[in-house]
């Protein structure tokens, strides 16, 4: 069935939490799609005391234990002894993977004894939508409370711990749209049915793609490649290639923006103290109009504060806001919307391997930072596979291998493979298949 049929009558809840980047930016695509905006589980209007505390009590836990990583020694080990118990085992040899770990169980009493998420989930089933939410435990929240539509997963990382899985998944009903093959099969081993396991691609915003035929994402691409390929190395190696998968076959002579970088740091603002390290070994280009860096400080204030007076300090007081810019907003919202904006003009993504690792899929290249967690350690190796992500080297060093990269084509050829390979129709997919479950529920 065309979209334009149904476009005006698809709705469906979207639930979301406000926890980090990575739940909201996997559910903000869907924002079209959201009766009523998307809603957060832990700040919605009307949520109980009680739910609030234990909503406050998990993000300041995550929050601190994020910080800790920045800390030698006894801060890696506090953090490694957390990371432990969302460890996501070894994917072969293929085994029986079912038994539920500690997170899930604590998280699955929470919500049968002190009934966390309840007072949500029974306010949303007066309007029985299907319910869409990137969040494991909100998930699990409806299953426990018998909310009477489906329940849609969104997976947000590239493989997943044993916490995303309910504690008795052949029994559970939650659907999962899974953003790559890896977590197909690891659903399976984790004993989610066959049956309720969807490979949909992580949903990317619309307006950065522009369509099913990705115009605006072709555009962005072309000029993209300009920058990352003065030489031409690749281009004219490769052109055939272009043409016949990206449909590319003439190139502007010049990009309609000059060369960005543009550092994403995570919600709990570690590893901003890199921003600063790349703005310093860039001083020389930054001066002299070669690149320009944006510094992603997201919704912290004080990542904001630490990005601007430390540009001040080491001398590009006058570069700030033209070849080194800042991007805050207070309100997550916002921040996405702007990022989004943002990407479009940036011609090379310098992060973790976070929910950010899918974005090559709009043919951004990932110089990739140290994962933080078991889940980005295997975005990490989601991107080296692709061939879209490559590993910072010394930052001592950044401002000759960074650009020997560029001039011998390695990064354009990055962001062509993030293209080609990763999925880019994840927002589509994911309406196609809760529009096909719609005839189940007479109360839509």
């Amino acid at each position: 069935m065309p979209r334009r049929k149904y476009k005006k009558k698809l709705k469906f809840w979207v639930v979301t939490v406000d926890m980090g980047y990575g739940h909201q930016r996997a559910a903000y695509p869907l924002k079209h799609l959201a009766y009523q905006g998307i809603i957060n589980a832990n700040t919605y209007t009307g949520i109980p005391a009680t739910d609030r505390k234990i909503w406050q009590e998990q993000r300041k836990f995550y929050e601190t234990i994020s910080r800790f990583k920045s800390f030698p020694l006894i801060g890696d080990a506090i953090f490694k002894l957390y990371d432990r118990f969302q460890r996501i085992p070894k994917f072969y040899p293929k085994r029986d993977l079912s038994k539920p770990n500690f997170q899930v169980l604590a998280a699955t009493r929470l919500i049968k004894d002190k009934h966390w998420g309840r007072h949500l989930i029974k306010k949303l089933a007066k309007k029985p939508l299907p319910l869409v939410t990137p969040f494991f435990a909100t998930a699990i929240m409806a299953e426990v409370n018998n909310y009477p539509n489906e329940i849609y997963c969104v997976i947000c990382d590239a493989d997943i711990s044993r916490s995303w899985v309910a504690a008795e998944p052949k029994q559970s009903r939650i659907k999962y749209f899974a953003p790559c093959d890896r977590v197909v099969e690891r659903l399976k081993l984790y004993g989610v049915l066959e049956s309720r396991i969807f490979l949909t691609g992580f949903p990317l915003p619309l307006k950065n793609l522009g369509s099913r035929s990705l115009g605006i994402a072709k555009f962005d691409l072309r000029h993209r490649l300009i920058n990352l390929d003065p030489q031409r190395n690749y281009i004219n190696k490769y052109k055939d290639t272009l043409h016949a998968s990206l449909k590319i076959k003439n190139f502007p002579k010049k990009a309609d923006h000059p060369l960005t970088l543009t550092f994403a740091v995570g919600g709990a603002g570690a590893q901003r103290e890199l921003g600063i390290q790349i703005v310093k070994g860039l001083i020389k280009q930054i001066e002299n109009r070669k690149i320009r860096v944006n510094l992603i400080a997201g919704v912290n204030r004080q990542v904001s504060h630490y990005f601007r007076q430390s540009i001040i300090k080491i001398g590009l007081q006058k570069q700030l806001h033209k070849e080194v810019r800042i991007l805050y907003t207070p309100n997550k919202e916002e921040y996405l919307e702007k990022f989004n904006e943002w990407i479009r003009k940036t011609d090379i993504l310098w992060t973790k391997p976070s929910e950010l690792s899918f974005y090559c899929a709009l043919g951004l290249p990932i110089i990739m930072a140290p994962p933080i967690g078991s889940q980005e350690d295997f975005n990490q190796k989601f991107l080296i596979s692709l061939g879209a992500g490559i590993l910072q080297n010394d930052l001592r060093y950044v401002s000759q291998w960074l650009f020997d990269w560029i001039n011998n084509g390695r990064l354009a050829e990055a962001a062509a493979q993030g293209f080609l390979e990763a999925p880019q129709d994840g927002v589509y997919n994911i309406e196609k298949i809760i529009l096909k479950n719609l005839d189940k529920f007479k109360s839509f």
